[in-house]
């Protein structure tokens, strides 16, 4: 099995009970070993009181994004910390992408960068989140 075929497999099975992700609106676009793109788009419900993307919600984006990479060599992998910088508002109908490239892999800890911005490319957020591998797969292999 290739590493694109794994990450593959891996992302469908996590997919099919990620619950979350997917109502809250986000969708899966790409993932490679130790990378994944995710977006979504900016509803009024995901809008807090000053009329800006909550900062929950893009965090959640970025958090997600950050799991299908980390998890996708098929090792089960949760977040240890995470650590966001917000450095521009999204607004209602902006179309928000989640890049995350993994920085570093060291037994069963990793650190992996996590971009994300708006439709015109302007960034929204940076977040860094360090991995922790635990017991299990996500597919028999």
């Amino acid at each position: 099995m290739t590493p694109q075929e794994r990450a593959t497999r891996a992302a469908d099975a996590m997919w099919s009970d990620d619950g979350a992700s997917q109502w809250l609106g986000m969708t899966l676009v790409s993932v490679d070993e130790g990378t994944a793109v995710m977006t979504l788009t900016v509803q009024q419900h995901h809008c807090n009181g000053h009329g800006m993307c909550h900062g929950g919600i893009t965090f959640s984006l970025a958090d997600s994004c950050f799991a299908f990479a980390c998890n996708s060599r098929n090792q089960s992998t949760v977040a240890q910390n995470n650590m966001i910088t917000y450095t521009a508002p999204a607004q209602v109908g902006d179309v928000l992408t989640a890049t995350a490239q993994e920085v570093s892999l060291t037994g069963r800890s990793g650190i992996y960068d996590v971009r994300v911005s708006n439709q015109d490319g302007k960034t929204i957020a940076e977040m860094r989140g360090l991995s922790r591998a635990i017991k299990g797969q996500l597919f028999t292999e």
